[in-house]
């Protein structure tokens, strides 16, 4: 299948590894050009030399929780690629904990990043888009389902979801795709270090996966890449399950 994503042009926040930087990489690899951006000046260099250099990609170093950094985001794409298509807005998961366990100062920090940064990215990229463009927000299996001991992400990803849908109704009239994705277990560097060589932990997560397998990241920048090219063009408003059928609601 065609995806029709030669020479289209997406920004990537929290791209530098991970679901960002796989979306990333299947995106250039089907012929589009990226801008990605993450906190690690090294990680964003060394993630735009993997996907080809400044011809297929280029690099900002900021955070999500930085006001400005939407706004340059879309001054990057336009000033390097001539053009800007649509986004992943991608965060690094909040502290672990329970709702009653986390602090003010936790809530805080997360709810500038996690949530506000979402927001504020996906609605100024929403508003610089033309017919065809598309955004995709990086959420978690927790926007339909609580996961123990994530309080913090259980009370964020329900509320982004929410947002993802009531942009996808102002925008669609403009012919503009806003959609969500929830990612369930995927063998990244952060799920590496939390499973550590713990055989059992990995098998018990494992059990809970109807596939019987965590995910290879690939799997998911597949997806992504698909849902936010034109092959996808009458797909909005709704949040997709990345997960391997590990979540029991329909």
């Amino acid at each position: 299948m065609d995806l029709g994503l030669t020479d289209r042009v997406y920004v990537l926040t929290g791209a530098s590894r991970g679901l960002g930087f796989a979306t990333a990489r299947c995106l250039v690899a089907d012929g589009a050009r990226v801008v990605l951006s993450a906190r690690t000046p090294e990680r964003v260099a060394g993630a735009v030399d993997l996907l080809g250099g400044p011809e297929h990609a280029v690099g900002l170093v900021a955070d999500l929780a930085d006001p400005s950094l939407p706004e340059r985001l879309v001054i990057a794409a336009r000033e390097h690629f001539g053009r800007l298509d649509g986004a992943l807005v991608s965060v690094g998961g909040p502290p672990a904990g329970t709702a009653a366990q986390v602090s003010d100062a936790q809530w805080r920090e997360s709810f500038e990043t996690v949530f506000l940064g979402t927001v504020r990215t996906a609605r100024t990229v929403a508003a610089a888009l033309t017919e065809g463009g598309a955004i995709g927000l990086v959420l978690s299996t927790s926007a339909r389902t609580p996961i123990t001991g994530l309080g913090i992400s259980n009370g964020l990803r329900p509320g982004l979801a929410g947002v993802a849908k009531d942009l996808a109704d102002e925008h669609g009239p403009r012919g503009v795709r806003v959609l969500g994705l929830l990612p369930g277990r995927f063998l990244t560097d952060r799920n590496r270090e939390l499973l550590g060589d713990d055989e059992t932990a990995r098998a018990a997560a494992e059990a809970g996966i109807p596939l019987r397998r965590i995910g290879d990241p690939a799997e998911f920048g597949r997806v992504a890449a698909f849902l936010l090219s034109p092959a996808a063009g009458y797909v909005t408003g709704v949040s997709v399950p990345v997960d391997g059928g590990a979540l029991r609601s329909l």
